[in-house]
C-alpha cells in the first residue's frame, strides 16, 4: 500500500488536526475570546490542511510532498500563535502542530528523494 510509508506523518497530521480542533473550541470558551481570534483562525486553518495532507498521503498521491511542505508551514504559524498564550491547551496545541511540522518536513524531503 503505499501510504504506508507516510504512515507516521499521516498519524501526527491527524493527531495535530484533532488539537487543533480541541484548541478552537477551548479558545471560544475563554474569557476574553476576542483575543484569541487569531489562534482560532490558526486552529482551523491547521486542522483543515492536516486532514487534506493526510488524505493525499493516504491515496498515494503525488502531490503529497507539496501539500507537505504547505501543512508544515501552517503547522508552524499555527504552534507560533498557541506559544503566545498561557493556556493548557493552547500549549498542548503547539506541541502536536510542532511535531506534525517536523514530520511533514521530513516527509517532503524524504519523497523528492
Amino acid at each position: 500500500m503505499p501510504h504506508e510509508k507516510y504512515e507516521d506523518c499521516i498519524q501526527a497530521c491527524n493527531e495535530c488536526a484533532t488539537a487543533c480542533d480541541h484548541c478552537a473550541s477551548a479558545c471560544l470558551t475563554e474569557d476574553n475570546v476576542k483575543m484569541m481570534t487569531r489562534c482560532i483562525s490558526l486552529d482551523l486553518d491547521c486542522a483543515g490542511i492536516c486532514r487534506l495532507a493526510a488524505g493525499v498521503m493516504s491515496r498515494g498521491s503525488e502531490l503529497a510532498p507539496e501539500f507537505c511542505r504547505l501543512c508544515a508551514e501552517i503547522c508552524r504559524r499555527c504552534g507560533e500563535e498557541c506559544r503566545k498564550h498561557d493556556l493548557d491547551h493552547c500549549q498542548i496545541c503547539a506541541d502536536a502542530c510542532d511535531e506534525c511540522a517536523e514530520e511533514c518536513e521530513k516527509m517532503a524531503t524524504e519523497a523528492v528523494h
